[in-house]
């Protein structure tokens, strides 16, 4: 893409979340210029390609990113020690609003809110409460993650590897490509991907047998193939319809099963076992 043709707001926006700023003022301090000169840019639609530049040098963007906000080629690298405990939440939260946002969108490849929306199955009046609140929306943040496996540190922090190289022998180490799945209907659908940070797995995982599963707000981590029921939260089989439900076993072979506000006893053979769920997400809204 050429520089003219680029986005001038968007391009702002990316400019701001690389300097960790929120606001055009703290950008025209850092540059030594009026606050006026950044507004001229969206009004002429054109950032300067020298401010791109000294952005770059500054924080270590990727040029490319800065401009296109795609992925294929950045390498943010992180030049400050990396923070922990306190520090790291603090810089989290001071991430959130229009600046994790822009980088969510990037992140999918969207243009709009409310492609966003409809893929999550949110509104976008919700999605413009975190920009009007500067609020850090955690759980969609670790879907994004998920979905399309962008650096949860980038996603979260603006800092660190935008995307993941996947010719280092870290990334292959820790990180995996699994199935994702939409629940529809009672059915699962899609032949999509997702990649997921090993760390977040228990021990004993078959990772062969991941795939990660969404509906709607919700999304599961589920081991399928498992199909001896035991004591947990399962992906089940009932009459041919599939949904999520907590099962505690009886004694003669029978099962409570609970979800949706609904419980009730069946035999263990009434039901199909279609995987067990080693880990539950929920977007908040």
């Amino acid at each position: 893409m050429r520089l003219e043709n680029a986005n001038a707001s968007d391009v702002l926006d990316r400019i701001l979340s690389a300097y960790g700023f929120t606001m055009q003022k703290d950008l025209s301090e850092k540059l030594g210029i009026a606050k006026s000169n950044v507004a001229s840019w969206l009004q002429r639609g054109q950032v300067p390609g020298n401010v791109i530049v000294q952005c770059a040098l500054d924080t270590g963007a990727d040029v490319n990113w800065l401009v296109t906000g795609e992925f294929e080629n950045s390498n943010l690298k992180i030049r400050d020690a990396r923070l922990k405990g306190k520090a790291l939440y603090d810089q989290i939260l001071a991430s959130g609003g229009k600046a994790v946002l822009r980088r969510m969108l990037d992140a999918y490849g969207f243009s709009t809110q409310k492609e966003l929306s409809d893929l999550l199955g949110i509104s976008t009046a919700t999605i413009s409460t975190w920009v009007r609140r500067d609020f850090f929306p955690g759980d969609v943040v670790v879907a994004c993650a998920l979905d399309t496996g962008v650096s949860l540190e980038w996603l979260a922090t603006g800092k660190g590897t935008a995307s993941l190289d996947h010719h280092t022998s870290a990334d292959i180490t820790d990180s995996i490509v699994i199935d994702k799945k939409m629940l529809l209907a009672g059915k699962l659908e899609g032949g999509m991907s997702c990649s997921i940070d090993k760390s977040f797995l228990p021990q004993n995982v078959n990772l062969e047998k991941l795939c990660y599963v969404q509906s709607g707000k919700n999304g599961w981590l589920v081991e399928m193939g498992e199909s001896e029921i035991s004591n947990g939260v399962w992906l089940l089989d009932i009459d041919g319809v599939l949904d999520v439900y907590s099962v505690s076993r009886r004694p003669g072979n029978k099962l409570r099963i609970s979800g949706h506000d609904s419980e009730f006893d069946c035999a263990t053979h009434e039901v199909q076992a279609k995987g067990l769920i080693i880990m539950t997400s929920k977007i908040e809204i």
